[in-house]
């Protein structure tokens, strides 16, 4: 009895001692888990175990519909197989792409692998941890996604031409989750392809929030905003009221010059003049005299 006792206390050491070991190595950052280098074996057939033990379990409950083999749902999943899958899983005729080529564990290629329908079903719908693989069930709906599991039932039978033609007559991406809808647009502004441009674009620059407006000039007012300061710009043409002048933006002395004797005729109808000593004398306005020579118009209108 003691012996076993004793067995059984060396054990729970020995596992005691593992498990804080591994915790320190992996606390450590020890185990490397870049895609460019493969699991231990140990590791790898432990994961490979439990992912595939997983899937069965669940799938093992689903109710397969019936009809899979309907053309009509293979054809719809193969447009939706060829936008969304190709690039991890291929199709036929298809070389590895950069993308299949850098996952780890590497996705399998369906053109050579069948899956059976309720595992494929349960794959695509809730993903895979940790693999690339997303789970579409987040935008697609269960019915769309067993036309593609019906599709996979067929892959693996299809040379390159005879992909191509179902892809062709699918009807493309579509699955019911906005893959295929114009994005919204406040002013319902659309660009070339059909779809709206987005707000702050190059060819409708007004930002996210802006009210709609008129570009073109209206009358009476500015036409741009210079958008550093605020004021109104006025590099394009203006309308103005029938009192304005025409020349109104052209650059103008604020008052007018005097010479070095004789300031500007005041209101009043006097006249100052300002001695070289800073001193300044008023005496009556003299009778109007013809323009003078120094450039500025004396004139009372």
């Amino acid at each position: 009895m003691k012996t076993n006792k004793r067995k059984f206390l060396v054990v729970s050491v020995l596992i005691g001692l593992a498990f804080l070991g591994g915790a320190a190595a992996m606390y450590a950052g020890v185990y490397n888990v870049a895609a460019d280098d493969p699991h231990t074996r140990p590791v790898y057939a432990m994961l490979e175990t439990a992912r595939d033990r997983s899937i069965a379990a669940r799938a093992a409950k689903l109710q397969v519909p019936d009809g899979l083999d309907d053309p009509a749902r293979i054809r719809q999943g193969a447009g939706n197989y060829n936008a969304m899958c190709t690039g991890c899983h291929l199709a036929p005729g298809m070389a590895p792409t950069e993308l299949s080529k850098g996952l780890y564990p590497a996705p399998p290629d369906l053109t050579r692998e069948r899956v059976s329908a309720a595992e494929a079903f349960w794959v695509i719908k809730h993903g895979i941890k940790a693999s690339g693989m997303p789970a579409w069930g987040k935008s697609m709906g269960d019915d769309y996604i067993w036309n593609m599991a019906a599709f996979l039932q067929e892959l693996p039978k299809l040379d390159e031409a005879q992909y191509a033609a179902l892809v062709a007559s699918s009807g493309g991406h579509s699955h019911g989750g906005g893959e295929t809808e114009p994005h919204g647009h406040d002013d319902g502004e659309m660009d070339d392809h059909g779809g709206a441009m987005p707000s702050g674009s190059a060819t409708h620059p007004h930002p996210p929030g802006t009210p709609p407006h008129d570009d073109s000039p209206a009358s009476g007012s500015h036409a741009g905003m210079d958008m550093g300061s605020g004021q109104a710009a006025e590099s394009k043409p203006h309308a103005h009221g029938p009192n304005t002048p025409a020349d109104h933006h052209a650059p103008r002395p604020s008052g007018k010059t005097t010479s070095p004797k004789t300031a500007a005729k005041p209101a009043t109808g006097t006249v100052e003049h300002r001695h070289a000593d800073g001193t300044v004398e008023s005496h009556p306005a003299p009778v109007p005299n013809p323009p003078s020579n120094d450039g500025h118009d004396d004139h009372h209108h």
